[in-house]
């Protein structure tokens, strides 16, 4: 628990932690209730990203994209007040709580590829690449805004100057290589 920023109620279970034991700790100041089955040490510090540590934690196969992987990589000036996670279609679907959540289903490839690790907060937290991302957010570009696919193009050609190989590859596989190319083009 000391390296571990948040952990889950489960976790600290299998270390024979029963839940009586967890609602005194919480009565007693001991640990702090963060949401629903996540728990840290009182005083820890919060990280700007503390945020994306817990929604790993409430959606284990869950993957941070769009809107969040852009705020992630500092490719956008949104800040979205859910985190977007994207999940397989036949995958288990958390009930409320917090951080809110906003869900993506992929499947295949689009799922599996362009994954990251990070380490916040003691938590290995898994967020596509930049270059997935911006390819992600035009394949979604109805459900986000054109706007928004276009910043985050221009934020991440001023970004990864020489980055535009992995991100073509991604743009081929979501199949918005035509979308992408006259923006390309005119910047």
């Amino acid at each position: 628990m000391e390296q571990a920023g948040i952990v889950r109620s489960r976790d600290l279970e299998r270390l024979g932690t029963s839940r009586v034991q967890l609602r005194r700790l919480v009565e007693r100041g001991a640990l702090e209730r963060v949401g629903r089955g996540l728990y840290r040490l009182p005083g820890a510090p919060v990280t700007e990203r503390q945020h994306f540590a817990e929604a790993a934690l409430r959606v284990p196969g869950g993957v941070i994209c769009l809107l969040s992987a852009l705020r992630f990589h500092g490719l956008t000036t949104q800040n979205p007040f859910e985190v977007w996670m994207a999940i397989g279609l036949k995958a288990w679907r958390p009930k409320g709580g917090h951080p809110p959540i906003r869900l993506c289903y992929l499947s295949g490839p689009a799922l599996a590829k362009g994954m990251e690790e990070h380490d916040v907060s003691g938590v290995v937290v898994r967020v596509y690449s930049a270059a997935k991302t911006v390819a992600d957010c035009f394949k979604f570009r109805n459900k986000i805004g054109i706007d928004v696919a276009v910043e985050a193009l221009l934020s991440y050609r001023k970004t990864f100057r020489n980055g535009l190989e992995p991100l073509w590859k991604f743009a081929e596989m979501d199949r918005v290589a035509r979308v992408i190319r006259p923006y390309l083009e005119a910047g």
